[in-house]
């Protein structure tokens, strides 16, 4: 497995490095937001993890560059960012997951892990498009259409209506939205909202 950091404090960077490596991982380092994007932009990586406040690109706008890219890659925030608001913007900007700093490396480690796992469990030979009635998710274009007039949503919402198209057949509990799509500590933010957005699209 390979791992990708982004992380502007040097010291910072290498200490996550050298965990990773100890747990068997490859790992490549970049210290800036061009730096990471050059590397991130490949195929090389199995994970991404990275800060938010970068010199020369910014971590949004860099989140959302590699998730336009690279749909399927796990991205990990690390960042001292640490309000619900900032965490949204995360969120929506892509990531997967999001740990606010100073954090504890086994946390780390088992976060990413998790997001692998997550990773692991979509089906082999899934299909590329999802349908109920007249709408369509493209899971490769990370594009919505409803009677061939695309639905823009944030990569967070696309993740949802996705988790629900695949699993039409039942009903879906709060707990299992919450630890397949979002963090479990943003379920009264954010399950609200999203879920209007989505089934305004479904109906």
């Amino acid at each position: 497995m390979r791992l990708l950091v982004i992380e502007d404090d040097d010291r910072v960077a290498h200490l996550i490095g050298r965990g990773f490596e100890e747990e068997g991982w490859r790992v490549d380092l970049a210290f800036d937001g061009q730096m990471g994007k050059r590397l991130a932009l490949t195929p090389d990586h199995d994970a991404i993890i990275m800060d938010l406040i970068l010199p020369k690109l910014n971590g949004l706008d860099l989140c959302r560059e590699i998730r336009q890219a690279r749909p399927d890659v796990p991205i990990l925030m690390l960042t001292a960012l640490g309000t619900t608001d900032d965490k949204v913007e995360g969120f929506d900007a892509g990531a997967d997951d999001y740990l606010v700093k100073p954090f504890e490396f086994r946390e780390l480690s088992v976060r990413l892990r998790t997001l692998l796992k997550r990773q692991a469990r979509q089906p082999v030979g899934s299909p590329v498009t999802l349908r109920l009635a007249d709408l369509e998710l493209n899971v490769v274009t990370h594009t919505v259409t409803r009677a061939g007039q695309e639905i823009p949503l944030t990569p967070k919402e696309f993740k949802l209506l996705e988790y629900m198209l695949l699993h039409q057949e039942r009903l879906l509990t709060r707990a299992e939205i919450a630890e397949k799509v979002w963090d479990t500590h943003l379920i009264p933010v954010l399950i609200s909202s999203t879920c209007i957005s989505t089934t305004y699209a479904k109906n």
